[in-house]
């Protein structure tokens, strides 16, 4: 008898039924995957554009190391600055000079100002040197001055009219000397001064700074007629007995301290029991700043001052 019902049965392997579900498993994984790859992206590109980072990369544009000169730079600046070349025939510093004022640029607290006079070969180094502070050159000449500001823009220059003569500098000091409770006081704005030896014809915001070093190597010459350095020498004197603020201490560096002349005057007003060292042709002399008032340069001072030779020796 022949079975006439249509219905039919399927009957799917085990095998089969493991492979549909291998298939599946595969595809969870792979969307599991694909979202963690999407909220990781999404997480970082919020954090890259977050007001944090964006002034990271603002500080990056407007980057400015405050930390002081690397030791390799430094040392290859007074390494060069101390070498002599055929295209000049200034007179360089040493190797040891210069180290001895450019510790104390480092040990300056930063902003640090610095005064030179004098326009010379190694004028460059102490701008490099005090690449976080303000550094202003003083020198007599006003037009290498003012060529010296066209070649070399970031220098800081002004010129100055000296009064003085070499010849005249032991009357000069004892001028001073008899003037020291008036004109010639030791502290005092020289803006107003009229002490012959205060220079008082610089523009008027340098008057109103707290100098932390100052560099004596100027003005230049050495014969009977030239300005000499006593004037300049008084000036770096009154300014640092005259700071309003900042550090109670300035560093006073006079060149060529060797020369009679420039000794006589330094001993005079930047006082014998201020002087740090002298060696060979640098000498360093730390000032302290007085109380208004006061009208003695040196507290051991009695002799009466030394004739000076209009002369380099």
């Amino acid at each position: 008898m022949k079975n006439t019902n249509n219905t039919k049965f399927i009957l799917l392997h085990p095998y089969i039924q493991k492979q549909g579900t291998s298939h599946r498993l595969w595809l969870l994984a792979f969307l599991s995957f694909f979202t963690l790859a999407f909220l990781l992206t999404l997480i970082y590109t919020r954090q890259s554009t977050s007001p944090t980072n964006a002034a990271a990369v603002a500080s990056v544009n407007n980057y400015h190391d405050p930390t002081p000169l690397p030791n390799p730079v430094l040392k290859a600046l007074l390494h060069y600055s101390s070498t002599p070349n055929t295209t000049t025939t200034a007179d360089h510093m040493s190797t040891a000079d210069l180290k001895t004022i450019s510790a104390a640029l480092r040990q300056c607290p930063a902003p640090c100002n610095l005064l030179v006079f004098g326009l010379s070969h190694e004028t460059l180094l102490w701008n490099a040197l005090n690449h976080r502070g303000r550094t202003v050159f003083i020198d007599e000449n006003r037009y290498y001055a003012a060529y010296f500001e066209e070649q070399n823009p970031e220098i800081e220059a002004y010129d100055v009219q000296y009064t003085t003569k070499l010849s005249e500098t032991g009357d000069l000091i004892a001028a001073a000397r008899e003037l020291s409770r008036n004109e010639c006081r030791p502290v005092q704005n020289l803006l107003f001064s009229e002490c012959k030896l205060g220079l008082n014809d610089l523009p008027n915001q340098l008057y109103e700074l707290d100098w932390d070093v100052i560099l004596v190597d100027g003005p230049r010459g050495y014969w009977a007629d030239a300005p000499g350095r006593v004037s300049a020498i008084f000036t770096a004197a009154v300014l640092a007995r005259s700071k309003k603020g900042g550090n109670a201490k300035t560093h006073v560096f006079v060149h060529d301290f060797n020369k009679e002349v420039d000794r006589v005057s330094s001993e005079e007003f930047l006082c014998k029991e201020n002087l740090v060292k002298a060696k060979g042709r640098l000498g360093h002399f730390v000032v302290e700043r007085m109380e208004e008032g006061s009208f003695q340069f040196c507290r051991n001072r009695t002799a009466p001052p030394v004739p000076v030779p209009a002369s380099s020796s």
